[in-house]
């Protein structure tokens, strides 16, 4: 065989390995979607369902609790990577709720710091107790060490994916 011929061979290969991949990458993300909005419905009604609560009211709650004393709005909004906007409706039914506290920021008169109030770090934990046992119950298939495979394919992902927009 002639080397422009087997030139061809080889790209028409490497072409197709590179097809092959291509499509098994498209449908690990079909299978990751529809995993996690399956999980997600879960997990929407189940907070419905036992604590009269909405997914993103819970999403505000757990970035508050990770972030004590509190964050801007601004701060929030980054956080969950939603618009001041969204935001702002969530933690308004919030604040009226008891579940969280506006705090001025002493030098600047536009910005608030959001945290929660002792009742809603109460009821936080409360939450975060049941979100762990539903997910738990939801992934009971996979075990410890294959979630931490999966974790660190999903973190080589997510870096990668976040040097390319940077």
């Amino acid at each position: 065989m002639s080397e422009i011929g087997a030139g061809h061979r080889v790209e028409a290969e490497t072409e197709a390995r590179d097809t092959a991949a291509s499509k098994a990458r498209l449908r690990l993300w079909l299978k990751l979607l529809k995993a996690t909005k399956h999980v997600e419905g879960e997990l929407r009604e189940n907070l419905r369902v036992t604590f009269d609560t909405t997914l993103p009211r819970f999403d505000v709650m757990a970035a508050l609790y990770r972030a004590e004393p509190g964050l801007k709005m601004s701060e929030l909004s980054s956080v969950l990577r939603v618009s001041n906007g969204n935001v702002t409706g969530i933690v308004d039914r919030l604040v009226i709720d008891g579940i969280l506290v506006r705090i001025p920021v002493d030098n600047d008169r536009r910005a608030t710091t959001v945290r929660l109030t002792k009742a809603g770090r109460e009821q936080f934990a409360q939450m975060a107790a049941k979100h762990e046992a539903w997910i738990d119950n939801l992934l009971e298939g996979v075990d410890a060490n294959e979630a931490q495979q999966m974790t660190d394919q999903l973190e080589r992902i997510a870096r990668k994916n976040t040097k390319k927009g940077a």
